[in-house]
């Protein structure tokens, strides 16, 4: 199975857009039956599929994201997606935006291709001397 950036990344792009449309069906078409979102909250509160879709229809709008670095590593019939975006998401009439560390796990099945299985949202630390810190532990540099 060679899966390609591109594709998980184009797929992660349907994801979000059918979100901002509030399009519920296009949305489960690519979820995994047994899907599970985790938002970064304290404490750190778990959606499945059925919560998610109906949190949709009840207010958990993303109005705007923009995603930038994105990174895709192929796991077997699996591919981890970690991006940074800009989020404006709505929870009621709650804004709760800026940068967000989404985490998505796709999962490629016999039958229907690739789902999304899980999905995870964190705020970004906006500390500026956390990433040179951690870029000076890599080994490789």
């Amino acid at each position: 199975m060679a899966v390609s950036q591109a594709e998980i990344e184009a797929l992660a792009l349907s994801a979000m857009r059918a979100w901002v449309a509030g399009d519920a069906k296009a949305l489960k078409k690519l979820m995994a039956r047994d899907f599970m979102m985790m938002v970064g909250s304290v404490p750190p509160q778990i959606l499945d599929r059925p919560s998610f879709l109906a949190a949709i229809e009840r207010g958990f709008a993303c109005t705007r994201f923009t995603f930038r670095e994105v990174i895709v590593r192929a796991h077997g019939k699996a591919a981890w997606l970690v991006a940074g975006a800009e989020l404006e998401l709505a929870l009621g009439p709650k804004v709760w935006s800026g940068g967000f560390l989404i985490t998505d796990l796709w999962r490629k099945g016999a039958i229907g291709g690739w789902k999304l299985a899980e999905r995870s949202l964190a705020r970004i630390d906006n500390d500026d001397s956390i990433a040179p810190a951690i870029g000076r532990l890599q080994l490789w540099k």
